[in-house]
């Protein structure tokens, strides 16, 4: 398996943005075009990007399904894997997105109110298709855009939608996202550990060794979001990283 680094788009109110922690109001990158700014990570090299309706995840409101819909439209046909949430909270919505050519619907909050449905788009879908997000405060995982937490650990919840079909897990560490201080490899690598289907970090990578560090344990790849938009490193160092450790 290639570890693959993705460079994060999340939108809010049609901009591309970066939030410190996903608190509204905390934009430290605001930029008008995200079909654009998704257009520059594909000619810069990125093989997979993660469009994120963050409106869709604080509100539970799709916001941004049109622009989504046309950076699928756009970029979808050149072969690049586009994976996509925030707000998806029925069978209907991830249908949709899914029947538009997205790679792999993202489920959080409506994962684990209603686990059954990762079950039955699985069934439709491919399991290869859904991917569960496990995004984890204080060592539990949080739903409805942060704002709720549940009194499930990662691996229980990981072990579970495996169970019922997920394809792959995106984890974020909540105590590290946005704030560009590092990461803690541990919880990611108890995840791994936990499961046999892909996992992909999230949250709070500063530095190209923190890229590394998640792939020594086993992740199959990492989403990128502050540390590309505010000039930490480059998508080419990056890249250049991985290839020198394999």
């Amino acid at each position: 398996m290639v570890f693959e680094v993705i460079p994060a788009v999340d939108m809010r109110n049609g901009k591309c943005v970066q939030l410190v922690q996903g608190v509204p109001g905390s934009e430290m990158i605001s930029l008008d075009d995200p079909g654009e700014v998704a257009s520059g990570w594909v000619e810069q090299g990125a093989a997979t990007l993660h469009l994120i309706d963050l409106d869709g995840a604080i509100e539970g409101v799709r916001k941004n399904a049109p622009i989504i819909e046309k950076i699928i439209h756009d970029l979808h046909p050149a072969g690049v894997s586009v994976q996509v949430g925030g707000g998806i909270r029925s069978f209907e919505d991830a249908g949709k997105l899914l029947d538009l050519g997205t790679d792999r619907i993202i489920l959080s909050t409506a994962a684990l109110n209603d686990p059954q449905l990762v079950k039955r788009l699985a069934e439709e879908y491919g399991g290869e298709r859904v991917m569960v997000a496990l995004d984890a405060k204080d060592g539990k995982v949080s739903i409805e855009g942060w704002k709720k937490q549940s009194e499930h650990t990662p691996v229980e919840l990981g072990v579970k939608f495996e169970s019922l079909g997920a394809g792959s897990l995106l984890f974020t560490n909540i105590d590290s996202e946005g704030l560009m201080k590092g990461i803690d490899v541990q919880p990611t690598a108890e995840l791994v550990s936990s499961v046999n289907i892909p996992v992909v970090a999230s949250g709070g990578v500063t530095t190209v060794e923190d890229i590394i560090s998640l792939s020594k344990v086993g992740a199959s790849g990492v989403v990128v979001g502050s540390a590309l938009y505010t000039g930490k490193f480059t998508f080419q160092d990056a890249l250049e990283a991985i290839k020198q450790n394999p």
